[in-house]
């Protein structure tokens, strides 16, 4: 089905001679083409178009509530015919031509083309608007197809992630989502207290979703089996998950898996997945959605069991654990070490005599470096009550001398 959109949404493209987005009815990016103008058309045309909200949706980051708002004001969510939503210049937002996309009179999701005005909704026979219309219904039949039998798929996956014999339960999914040649990723997505909402609704755009056990916490993980376009362009995962995630609980968190062909990895791709939304966590820079092909040392982290019994005396000071953070993360600088942490240089001298008298380690060795830094990461990752990083950017970490 992912190529069959994109294929329509190539062709929408060509017949507007505008670059095209298809969303899903919850704004979540499925397919766009960017449109190519020949190499004469002068710079700001459709082929160069782009504004705020095109480029926030291409990148993976989804559109935000006030977006979403503001272009349902325009009645786009009730409309079954081609209308104009108008620029707002002072927001960055260029004028674009909504095609609504439905299937038996149930809306599936929305066509976009940065036509720059050229098109005319009012007129029937406007060059390309008809075949346009066409290929947006049959982008809704397409969308609509794809939901039946997803409950089958959904005790599918969970059975692949969660079973003890998952074989069966993976051939199922690569059968039914397209064989090997179908690139897929794992979305994991963590719900913070008090976990997901009643009113919580599985992501749509052909993904099939698992609500998976919690390990008894109050929170149950959530797995999106998500197939990705031809080229493996994993950016829809992200434009997914941050979707999926406003409908959760603040503080909540999603990881993506590297992509796959085929679904006979499920297993290894829900680790990645499930590893980054753990790092999510505990580090704000990659919050509140990471990808494993982001996370670094971090990966590395994850792998560890915990941290190092020799760190025991000193994870139990908080203020000592942040400031050999932010020392191992300066690379040993003291300079820049005092003053991220806004403190006297002499100040930080003493807190490291006093870190290397809790550990027993010795500053100057690089192997025993190492272990303080992977010790205090995985400390992070595996605390219940970790030290706050914004909490050590910031500062907070001065006061104790």
């Amino acid at each position: 089905m992912r190529d069959d959109l994109q294929d329509l949404v190539d062709e929408v493209s060509r017949l507007l001679a505008a670059p095209a987005t298809l969303e899903d009815r919850d704004f979540t990016m499925l397919a766009f083409c960017a449109h190519d103008e020949p190499a004469s058309t002068a710079a700001g045309s459709a082929g160069a178009m782009m504004d705020a909200v095109r480029a926030r949706s291409i990148l993976g980051r989804g559109s935000t509530a006030e977006v979403r708002h503001r272009f349902e004001e325009f009645g786009i969510a009730d409309a079954l015919d081609p209308l104009r939503v108008p620029a707002d210049p002072a927001a960055g937002i260029l004028t674009r031509l909504c095609l609504p996309v439905r299937a038996g009179g149930r809306l599936q999701g929305y066509l976009w083309l940065l036509d720059e005005g050229r098109t005319d909704v009012e007129d029937p026979a406007a060059p390309g608007l008809a075949e346009a219309v066409a290929l947006a219904a049959e982008a809704g039949r397409l969308l609509a197809e794809g939901r039946p039998g997803t409950a089958d798929l959904s005790a599918a996956l969970r059975a692949a992630l969660t079973g003890n014999a998952p074989g069966r339960s993976l051939r199922e999914l690569t059968d039914a989502l397209g064989g090997d040649r179908t690139t897929v990723t794992l979305v994991a997505l963590h719900p913070a207290p008090p976990g997901l909402p009643t009113d919580w609704t599985p992501p749509g755009a052909g993904a099939v979703s698992a609500v998976l056990p919690s390990g008894g916490g109050p929170a149950a993980a959530v797995a999106v089996l998500l197939p990705l376009p031809g080229d493996a362009d994993a950016r829809p995962a992200g434009a997914l998950s941050a979707a999926a995630l406003g409908q959760l609980p603040a503080g909540s968190t999603a990881g993506v898996a590297a992509p796959r062909r085929g679904c006979l990895e499920l297993p290894a791709q829900w680790h990645e997945a499930r590893t980054a939304a753990r790092v999510a966590a505990v580090d704000p820079r990659l919050a509140p959605a990471a990808s494993w092909s982001e996370l670094g040392p971090w990966r590395q982290v994850a792998a560890l069991p915990g941290p190092d019994p020799a760190l025991a005396r000193l994870l139990a000071d908080p203020v000592l654990t942040g400031t050999a953070e932010v020392w191992l993360d300066c690379a040993g600088s003291p300079q820049r070490a005092a003053a991220q942490l806004c403190i006297h240089r002499q100040t930080l001298y003493y807190r490291l005599g006093r870190i290397s008298e809790l550990t027993g380690l010795d500053l100057a060795d690089g192997a025993d470096r190492l272990l303080l830094h992977l010790g205090v990461r995985a400390a992070r990752l595996t605390s219940t009550n970790p030290v706050p990083e914004l909490a050590r950017r910031n500062g907070d970490l001065s006061s104790t001398g």
